[in-house]
């Protein structure tokens, strides 16, 4: 097991959770920045909404991470459930369904009776499974891996606010930093989808225009 907590966090979170993670964040932050109205904010003001924004991010990132680290257990519990079930079968024809239904079905379709017989052996073969369910180091470096995504998408459209005194200028490139990073995240998804990553890539730069456009229209 690698002890490089950040390779273990790529290695448990698939690439597709790490992307839904990172939208997250990003439209978590934007929502926040819908309530500056830029046309009277002053510092106190733009503090406010950092904090506010912070704060959400904070919160979301925790429940999300837990709710990870729930379908993580409740997967373990699956899979354990199925090993239970594989031992204690006394007709090898149940055994050798209870496998397949595990299975994704594609896999499932194509093994004949005699591989189904040769991983039940081997399960046979193993030692007796844990009784209850529990996550592994793994699992709550994932869910880590989750809190940290969440909130550290933030920051790069925080920084404008941070650095410019002028709300409505940090407002206009935080906007910008938020489009660029969603035209990224949905050009990783098409690929990841094997869609036209420039569509998917657009698509997601129009979720973050309508919501530009909802922060200047309630924002001030």
């Amino acid at each position: 097991m690698s002890n490089d907590p950040v390779k273990t966090i790529k290695r448990v979170l698939a690439p597709s959770e790490r992307i839904a993670e990172v939208l997250f964040g990003l439209i978590m932050f934007l929502t926040i920045t819908g309530s500056l109205r830029v046309a009277t904010a002053g510092p106190d003001d733009v503090d406010t909404m950092l904090r506010n924004a912070l704060g959400c991010n904070l919160a979301w990132g925790i429940i999300d991470a837990l709710l990870y680290c729930m379908g993580r257990g409740a997967e373990i519990g699956r899979g354990l459930s199925v090993h239970h079930a594989v031992r204690r079968a006394t007709d090898p024809q149940l055994a050798h369904r209870l496998i397949a239904d595990a299975l994704p079905s594609v896999v499932a379709s194509v093994l004949q009776p005699a591989e189904l017989a040769s991983i039940h052996q081997r399960l046979l073969q193993l030692p007796e499974p844990p009784k209850q369910a529990r996550l592994r180091k793994d699992d709550w470096l994932a869910g880590l891996g989750v809190f940290l995504l969440v909130v550290l998408s933030m920051f790069p459209l925080a920084i404008p606010f941070i650095f410019m005194h002028n709300a409505a200028a940090a407002l206009r490139v935080s906007n910008a930093i938020a489009i660029v990073m969603l035209f990224g995240m949905g050009y990783a998804y098409g690929r990841l989808t094997l869609r036209n990553p420039w569509s998917r890539a657009i698509a997601m730069v129009i979720v973050g225009l309508a919501l530009v456009a909802l922060t200047k229209a309630f924002g001030g």
